[in-house]
């Protein structure tokens, strides 16, 4: 399996935090911040903005719609990015797809 469908996520797909883990900023940590249980992640500004859209309402292909449509770059290259991202964090537990 290629790395591109390894991260394949359905278009359909409503990605959210689950429970327990949430994103806030955090001056001490010097910004925003991915909490879980026992754990903390520096949110770098790209991953704020995507995971601020992962409530769970909106659907994997509406969020890159969204990131299109803001940050004029190439769907192709956004899509392939976000999914790679929220795979990655999927596979640690720290995001439901």
């Amino acid at each position: 399996m290629s790395d591109a469908q390894a991260a394949t996520i359905p278009a359909d797909a409503k990605p959210k935090l689950p429970r327990g883990v949430r994103l806030t900023h955090n001056e001490a940590q010097g910004g925003w911040v991915l909490l879980a249980p026992e754990r903390i992640f520096k949110a770098d500004a790209i991953a704020v903005e995507i995971l601020k859209r992962c409530t769970g309402e909106a659907t994997f292909a509406a969020i890159i719609d969204d990131l299109v449509a803001n940050f004029k770059a190439p769907r192709e290259r956004i899509e392939a990015d976000v999914a790679a991202m929220m795979r990655s964090l999927a596979d640690k537990k720290l995001l439901e797809l």
